[in-house]
Protein backbone atom coordinates (compact mmCIF):
# COMPACT_ATOMS: atom_id res chain seq x y z
CA UNK A 1 0.00 0.00 0.00
CA UNK A 2 1.41 3.30 -0.91
CA UNK A 3 2.05 6.04 1.97
CA UNK A 4 -0.03 8.97 2.24
CA UNK A 5 1.08 12.43 1.19
CA UNK A 6 0.81 13.52 4.73
CA UNK A 7 2.98 10.96 5.69
CA UNK A 8 5.65 11.14 2.98
CA UNK A 9 5.47 15.14 3.57
CA UNK A 10 6.44 14.44 7.71
CA UNK A 11 9.17 12.32 6.12
CA UNK A 12 10.84 14.94 4.14
CA UNK A 13 10.99 17.00 7.01
CA UNK A 14 12.30 14.93 9.26
CA UNK A 15 14.93 13.99 7.19
CA UNK A 16 16.01 17.38 6.70
CA UNK A 17 16.15 17.00 10.58
CA UNK A 18 19.25 14.49 10.07
CA UNK A 19 20.51 16.29 7.76
CA UNK A 20 20.51 19.06 9.51
CA UNK A 21 22.34 17.88 12.72
CA UNK A 22 24.81 15.17 10.87
CA UNK A 23 27.58 17.21 10.15
CA UNK A 24 26.88 19.25 13.31
CA UNK A 25 27.19 15.93 15.45
CA UNK A 26 30.41 14.79 13.12
CA UNK A 27 32.06 17.90 14.04
CA UNK A 28 32.29 17.09 17.72
CA UNK A 29 32.64 13.64 16.71
CA UNK A 30 35.70 14.19 15.26
CA UNK A 31 37.11 17.23 17.70
CA UNK A 32 36.79 13.95 20.43
CA UNK A 33 38.20 11.38 18.23
CA UNK A 34 34.60 9.56 18.14
CA UNK A 35 32.96 7.06 16.21
CA UNK A 36 29.48 8.33 14.60
CA UNK A 37 27.13 5.75 13.60
CA UNK A 38 23.76 6.48 11.68
CA UNK A 39 21.64 4.46 9.62
CA UNK A 40 23.48 2.96 6.60
CA UNK A 41 25.54 0.17 5.71
CA UNK A 42 28.43 -0.55 8.49
CA UNK A 43 31.27 -3.41 8.92
CA UNK A 44 30.20 -3.60 12.39
CA UNK A 45 27.09 -4.56 12.46
CA UNK A 46 24.41 -6.27 10.30
CA UNK A 47 21.72 -4.23 8.05
CA UNK A 48 21.62 -0.73 7.82
CA UNK A 49 19.75 -0.33 11.44
CA UNK A 50 21.32 1.45 14.50
CA UNK A 51 20.14 -1.04 17.01
CA UNK A 52 21.90 -1.68 20.51
CA UNK A 53 20.69 -4.29 22.82
CA UNK A 54 20.01 -3.81 26.88
CA UNK A 55 20.91 -5.31 29.33
CA UNK A 56 17.52 -7.02 29.71
CA UNK A 57 17.99 -8.38 26.02
CA UNK A 58 15.56 -5.92 24.03
CA UNK A 59 16.88 -4.19 21.27
CA UNK A 60 16.76 -0.25 20.28
CA UNK A 61 16.68 1.28 16.93
CA UNK A 62 18.49 4.67 17.22
CA UNK A 63 19.29 7.63 14.77
CA UNK A 64 22.70 8.29 16.27
CA UNK A 65 25.15 7.04 18.29
CA UNK A 66 28.99 8.19 19.30
CA UNK A 67 31.47 5.70 20.16
CA UNK A 68 34.43 5.67 21.79
CA UNK A 69 37.13 3.69 20.15
CA UNK A 70 34.19 2.76 17.39
CA UNK A 71 35.53 2.20 13.99
CA UNK A 72 33.77 1.15 10.37
CA UNK A 73 34.67 -2.65 11.57
CA UNK A 74 34.47 -2.64 15.35
CA UNK A 75 31.45 -1.36 17.62
CA UNK A 76 33.48 0.93 20.28
CA UNK A 77 31.65 1.84 23.43
CA UNK A 78 28.75 4.52 23.49
CA UNK A 79 29.59 8.12 24.03
CA UNK A 80 26.28 9.40 23.22
CA UNK A 81 22.63 8.24 22.24
CA UNK A 82 20.70 10.93 20.18
CA UNK A 83 16.92 10.35 19.18
CA UNK A 84 15.76 12.75 16.43
CA UNK A 85 11.84 13.34 16.32
CA UNK A 86 9.28 15.37 14.62
CA UNK A 87 5.84 15.91 15.49
CA UNK A 88 3.22 17.99 13.97
CA UNK A 89 0.95 18.62 16.39
CA UNK A 90 1.10 18.90 20.10
CA UNK A 91 -1.38 16.29 20.87
CA UNK A 92 1.73 13.54 19.32
CA UNK A 93 4.43 15.56 21.79
CA UNK A 94 3.70 13.25 25.02
CA UNK A 95 3.61 10.03 22.95
CA UNK A 96 7.01 10.73 21.14
CA UNK A 97 8.46 12.12 24.37
CA UNK A 98 7.94 8.49 25.84
CA UNK A 99 9.09 6.55 23.02
CA UNK A 100 12.31 8.64 22.98
CA UNK A 101 12.84 7.17 26.86
CA UNK A 102 11.61 4.02 26.08
CA UNK A 103 14.52 4.04 24.08
CA UNK A 104 17.19 5.55 25.47
CA UNK A 105 17.17 4.66 29.07
CA UNK A 106 16.74 1.48 28.84
CA UNK A 107 20.52 1.77 27.25
CA UNK A 108 21.81 4.28 29.51
CA UNK A 109 20.84 2.15 32.29
CA UNK A 110 22.90 -0.76 30.90
CA UNK A 111 25.48 1.07 29.69
CA UNK A 112 26.08 3.53 33.04
CA UNK A 113 29.19 2.80 33.55
CA UNK A 114 30.29 4.88 30.82
CA UNK A 115 27.75 7.92 31.06
CA UNK A 116 26.51 8.21 27.79
CA UNK A 117 25.30 11.91 26.61
CA UNK A 118 21.28 11.58 26.01
CA UNK A 119 20.14 14.03 23.27
CA UNK A 120 17.11 14.51 21.79
CA UNK A 121 16.97 16.43 18.81
CA UNK A 122 13.06 17.44 18.10
CA UNK A 123 11.30 19.56 16.04
CA UNK A 124 7.96 21.06 15.19
CA UNK A 125 5.40 21.49 18.17
CA UNK A 126 5.52 20.63 21.56
CA UNK A 127 4.36 21.15 25.04
CA UNK A 128 6.13 22.09 27.80
CA UNK A 129 5.27 19.35 29.52
CA UNK A 130 6.88 16.81 26.72
CA UNK A 131 9.83 18.91 26.76
CA UNK A 132 9.97 19.14 30.84
CA UNK A 133 9.82 15.29 30.99
CA UNK A 134 12.86 14.37 28.81
CA UNK A 135 14.60 17.15 30.50
CA UNK A 136 13.97 15.97 33.77
CA UNK A 137 15.31 12.53 32.74
CA UNK A 138 18.58 13.43 31.57
CA UNK A 139 18.58 14.41 28.32
CA UNK A 140 19.61 17.74 26.36
CA UNK A 141 17.30 18.87 23.99
CA UNK A 142 17.48 21.18 20.47
CA UNK A 143 14.19 22.10 19.70
CA UNK A 144 13.58 23.71 16.14
CA UNK A 145 10.37 24.55 16.55
CA UNK A 146 7.55 24.44 13.87
CA UNK A 147 7.87 28.18 12.56
CA UNK A 148 11.77 27.89 12.81
CA UNK A 149 11.41 24.92 10.15
CA UNK A 150 8.65 26.99 8.10
CA UNK A 151 11.24 29.22 7.85
CA UNK A 152 14.47 27.30 6.68
CA UNK A 153 11.87 25.89 3.96
CA UNK A 154 10.57 29.37 3.05
CA UNK A 155 14.23 29.88 1.90
CA UNK A 156 13.99 27.69 -0.98
CA UNK A 157 10.92 28.69 -1.86
CA UNK A 158 8.38 26.25 -0.55
CA UNK A 159 5.74 26.52 1.94
CA UNK A 160 6.04 23.79 4.52
CA UNK A 161 2.69 24.83 6.35
CA UNK A 162 0.25 22.06 6.99
CA UNK A 163 -2.79 21.53 8.38
CA UNK A 164 -5.07 18.40 9.47
CA UNK A 165 -7.57 19.81 6.70
CA UNK A 166 -4.91 20.00 4.60
CA UNK A 167 -5.54 18.40 0.92
CA UNK A 168 -4.09 15.52 -0.78
CA UNK A 169 -3.10 17.36 -4.17
CA UNK A 170 -1.66 20.18 -1.72
CA UNK A 171 0.38 17.93 0.04
CA UNK A 172 1.55 16.29 -3.29
CA UNK A 173 2.91 19.59 -4.95
CA UNK A 174 4.89 20.61 -2.11
CA UNK A 175 6.96 16.72 -2.23
CA UNK A 176 6.85 17.21 -5.56
CA UNK A 177 8.52 20.61 -5.59
CA UNK A 178 11.02 19.14 -2.77
CA UNK A 179 11.67 15.91 -4.94
CA UNK A 180 12.61 18.75 -7.75
CA UNK A 181 15.40 20.57 -5.66
CA UNK A 182 19.01 19.83 -5.99
CA UNK A 183 20.98 18.50 -3.35
CA UNK A 184 22.91 21.78 -2.80
CA UNK A 185 19.09 23.07 -2.42
CA UNK A 186 18.27 20.43 0.05
CA UNK A 187 21.56 20.93 2.70
CA UNK A 188 20.66 24.99 2.00
CA UNK A 189 17.39 24.33 3.90
CA UNK A 190 19.31 22.34 6.59
CA UNK A 191 21.88 24.77 7.11
CA UNK A 192 19.45 27.65 7.23
CA UNK A 193 17.54 25.34 10.47
CA UNK A 194 20.70 25.67 12.35
CA UNK A 195 21.29 29.19 11.64
CA UNK A 196 17.77 30.13 12.91
CA UNK A 197 18.00 28.29 15.71
CA UNK A 198 21.60 29.11 16.43
CA UNK A 199 20.45 29.89 20.17
CA UNK A 200 19.13 26.13 20.87
CA UNK A 201 21.87 24.59 19.19
CA UNK A 202 24.68 26.48 20.57
CA UNK A 203 24.07 25.16 24.29
CA UNK A 204 23.11 21.90 23.02
CA UNK A 205 26.98 21.56 21.20
CA UNK A 206 28.12 22.41 25.01
CA UNK A 207 26.71 19.89 26.19
CA UNK A 208 28.51 17.26 24.16
CA UNK A 209 31.39 18.87 24.53
CA UNK A 210 31.62 19.22 28.12
CA UNK A 211 30.61 15.41 28.43
CA UNK A 212 33.10 14.11 25.72
CA UNK A 213 35.72 16.41 27.25
CA UNK A 214 35.08 15.59 31.06
CA UNK A 215 38.02 14.74 32.99
CA UNK A 216 38.51 12.78 36.29
CA UNK A 217 38.55 15.15 39.08
CA UNK A 218 38.71 13.32 42.33
CA UNK A 219 38.65 9.10 42.56
CA UNK A 220 36.92 8.17 46.28
CA UNK A 221 37.94 4.23 47.73
CA UNK A 222 36.34 3.74 50.71
CA UNK A 223 37.18 -0.04 52.21
CA UNK A 224 34.82 -1.05 54.47
CA UNK A 225 36.00 -3.10 57.14
CA UNK A 226 33.55 -5.46 59.51
CA UNK A 227 30.30 -7.96 59.67
CA UNK A 228 26.89 -6.24 59.12
CA UNK A 229 24.42 -6.27 61.53
CA UNK A 230 20.73 -7.77 60.66
CA UNK A 231 18.27 -6.00 62.97
CA UNK A 232 14.30 -6.52 62.79
CA UNK A 233 13.42 -3.38 64.43
CA UNK A 234 14.10 -0.03 64.29
CA UNK A 235 14.70 0.63 67.89
CA UNK A 236 17.27 -2.73 68.05
CA UNK A 237 19.18 -0.38 64.69
CA UNK A 238 19.38 2.11 66.62
CA UNK A 239 20.43 0.87 70.14
CA UNK A 240 23.56 -1.04 67.99
CA UNK A 241 24.70 2.05 66.57
CA UNK A 242 24.77 4.02 69.98
CA UNK A 243 27.12 1.31 71.29
CA UNK A 244 30.12 2.00 69.27
CA UNK A 245 31.76 -0.68 71.34
CA UNK A 246 29.95 -3.03 69.19
CA UNK A 247 31.70 -1.80 65.85
CA UNK A 248 34.42 -4.14 64.76
CA UNK A 249 36.74 -2.10 62.63
CA UNK A 250 39.70 -4.84 62.26
CA UNK A 251 37.36 -7.57 60.44
CA UNK A 252 37.61 -8.60 57.56
CA UNK A 253 37.49 -6.57 54.38
CA UNK A 254 33.25 -6.86 53.70
CA UNK A 255 33.65 -4.35 50.54
CA UNK A 256 35.15 -1.49 48.55
CA UNK A 257 33.07 1.42 47.22
CA UNK A 258 34.27 3.70 44.49
CA UNK A 259 33.19 6.89 43.53
CA UNK A 260 34.67 8.77 40.92
CA UNK A 261 33.61 12.43 39.75
CA UNK A 262 34.26 13.74 36.07
CA UNK A 263 34.71 17.75 35.85
CA UNK A 264 31.45 18.07 34.56
CA UNK A 265 29.86 16.84 37.66
CA UNK A 266 28.91 13.66 36.66
CA UNK A 267 29.77 10.84 38.46
CA UNK A 268 30.32 6.88 38.71
CA UNK A 269 29.82 5.21 41.93
CA UNK A 270 30.55 1.19 42.23
CA UNK A 271 30.70 -2.01 44.63
CA UNK A 272 33.20 -4.19 44.73
CA UNK A 273 33.96 -7.33 46.59
CA UNK A 274 37.50 -7.47 46.14
CA UNK A 275 40.36 -5.12 45.64
CA UNK A 276 41.13 -6.93 42.23
CA UNK A 277 38.17 -6.59 40.67
CA UNK A 278 38.01 -2.73 41.88
CA UNK A 279 41.75 -2.48 39.94
CA UNK A 280 40.17 -4.04 36.48
CA UNK A 281 37.53 -1.15 36.69
CA UNK A 282 39.52 1.26 37.46
CA UNK A 283 42.12 0.25 34.33
CA UNK A 284 38.82 0.39 31.82
CA UNK A 285 37.92 3.55 33.28
CA UNK A 286 41.23 5.01 32.46
CA UNK A 287 41.31 3.64 29.14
Amino acid sequence: MAQSPAHTWGQVIGNVIERSVEPLLQSVADEFNLYLDQKGPRGARRGKKVTWTDKYGNTHDLDFVLERDGTESTRGDPAGFIEVAWRRYTKHSRNKAQEIQGAVLPLAETYAMHIPFLGAVISGEFTEGALEQLSSLGFQLLYFDYESVLDAFESVGIDARTEESTPTAELQAKIDSWQKLSENEKDTVSENLLHICSDQVTPFVIAMRLTFGRVVERISVLPLFGTSVDCRLVDEAQHYLMDSSRFDVSGNLNRIEIEIMYSNSDSITAKFDNASSATLFLENIGK
